[in-house]
C-alpha cells in the first residue's frame, strides 16, 4: 500500500486516512501497519501511534500523549496487540497476526517455565531468568511486586531489574499488560509472560523458521514503505 504524501513526514511515519481517535480505531491502524512505536523516535523509521493520533510531531506531554498512553494500557490487558520494549528498547506494539514471526525472527518461542533453558543457551542473563522464574511461579506482577519477588527492592537492585526486564521485553519474552496502581505516582506495568498469555502465537512461531519471518516482515514494511533502502531493512530486521 502506497503511503501518501510521505515526503512530507518524518521517515517511517504513515498518513493514515483519518486521525486515530477511539480504541476500535487504534486496533484498526495497528493491524494494518503491523508494527509501530508508541511515540516517534530520531533515527527509528517506523510509523508511530502518536503521530496516527495527533497526525503532528510531539512537542510535549499533551493530550495526544494521554489517549495513546491509556491505549497502550488497555489494548495489553485486553490483549488486542502486543506492547513491548522491542525496536531500540522503546515502546512498541506488534499486531497479533504477525506476533509468531516477530517471536521465530527472535528464536523467543519459548514456553512457560523455559527460564533455565533460555539461561543455559547464553539467550539470558543470571537477573533476567530470576525474573522470569518469578512471573511463572507467581503469574502476572506489577513493577514493585516483580522487584519484591525478585529482592530486588534496593536502589542498585532496581538498576538490576530495569537492565534484565528490558532484556526479556527486547526478546519479546514479556510484554505489557496493563498497568496498576501501585503508589500514589504513575501507576506502575504489569509484566506477564508471552508464552503464557499468547499459547498459540508461541505454537505457530514454532512453525516458522527466521529466514521465512525475516521475508514477511520486511515485506509488510514495504507495503508502506516501498522506498525502503537495505541499510533501513538491514537495521529493522537483522538481514
Amino acid at each position: 500500500m502506497k503511503n501518501p504524501s510521505s515526503s512530507n513526514l518524518r521517515p517511517g511515519e504513515i498518513r493514515w486516512p483519518k486521525r486515530v481517535a477511539t480504541t476500535a480505531e487504534a486496533v484498526r491502524f495497528l493491524n494494518a501497519v503491523g508494527f509501530c512505536l508508541l511515540f516517534p523516535l530520531e533515527n527509528l523509521p517506523l510509523p508511530s501511534l502518536y503521530f496516527a493520533c495527533a497526525r503532528r510531531e510531539p512537542t510535549g506531554w499533551d493530550r495526544y500523549c494521554l489517549l495513546i498512553w491509556k491505549w497502550k494500557d488497555e489494548l495489553g490487558r485486553r490483549r488486542l496487540a502486543f506492547y513491548s520494549k522491542y525496536f531500540k528498547g522503546r515502546g512498541t506494539f506488534i499486531s497479533l497476526r504477525l506476533l509468531p514471526h516477530f517471536l521465530a525472527l527472535e528464536s523467543s518461542a519459548y514456553g512457560p517455565h523455559d527460564y533455565d533453558r533460555a539461561y543455559a543457551a547464553g539467550r539470558i542473563s543470571a537477573d533476567a531468568c530470576t525474573l522470569w522464574q518469578a512471573l511463572a511461579e507467581h503469574g502476572p506482577l506489577a513493577t514493585l511486586e516483580l522487584r519484591h519477588a525478585c529482592k530486588f527492592d534496593t536502589t542498585a537492585g532496581n538498576r538490576r531489574f530495569k537492565k534484565a526486564a528490558l532484556q526479556l521485553s527486547r526478546l519479546l519474552l514479556v510484554f505489557h499488560s496493563g498497568a496498576e496502581q501501585e503508589t500514589d505516582s504513575w501507576a506502575s506495568n504489569r509484566f506477564e509472560l508471552t508464552a503464557r498469555a499468547f499459547p498459540a502465537a508461541i505454537a505457530a512461531a514454532r512453525k516458522i523458521f527466521a529466514p521465512e519471518a525475516r521475508r514477511v516482515l520486511v515485506a509488510k514494511y514495504l507495503e508502506w514503505h516501498p522506498n525502503a533502502g537495505p541499510r533501513t531493512l538491514v537495521r529493522l530486521f537483522h538481514l
